[in-house]
């Protein structure tokens, strides 16, 4: 197995793993987070996020970095490993620019005594959400089409 296909692999099951950890957040944890009461809300969203924060950035990077490489090395394939390398980005930078600061107010917070001027990020970060887990979507797909080209 050559370099090009290992890291073409690397690519595609890191940015599988991305875009589907993020379709399943929102197609099921997003829902369910709206529909708690604040105070759950907070709790649970301090739970979930203790695995995930250190993960996701490790993938999302190292696939990035895989695309980058693949898109270096040139070849038919080089500007569709450079799609889904930015593609890749942009998640990285939504998720650290928009929804990982709304994270940590969340989980600065107190679920049993929440501040009486206290602002529900909750559609905020849905939007971003929703944003990023369409990027990685396409980043995926591009990667596929990508791997399946050469």
């Amino acid at each position: 197995m050559t370099v090009h296909a290992l890291l073409g692999a690397a690519a595609l099951v890191g940015s599988g793993v991305v875009a589907g950890v993020l379709f399943a957040v929102a197609l099921s944890v997003v829902p369910a987070l709206r529909a708690m009461p604040a105070d759950r809300y907070v709790y649970t969203h301090q739970l979930l996020g203790r695995r995930w924060d250190p993960t996701m950035p490790v993938i999302v990077l190292s696939s990035t970095v895989a695309d980058v490489v693949l898109a270096v090395l040139g070849g038919d394939d080089a500007a569709l490993f450079a799609t889904a390398a930015v593609l890749l980005l942009a998640v990285s930078v939504v998720s650290h620019f928009c929804n990982v600061p709304i994270n940590r107010v969340v989980k600065a917070q107190d679920p049993a005594a929440l501040p009486a001027d206290w602002r529900d990020p909750r559609p905020l970060w849905r939007r971003w959400h929703l944003a990023r887990t369409t990027l990685a979507l396409a980043a995926v797909v591009v990667n596929a089409v990508a791997v399946v080209s050469r």
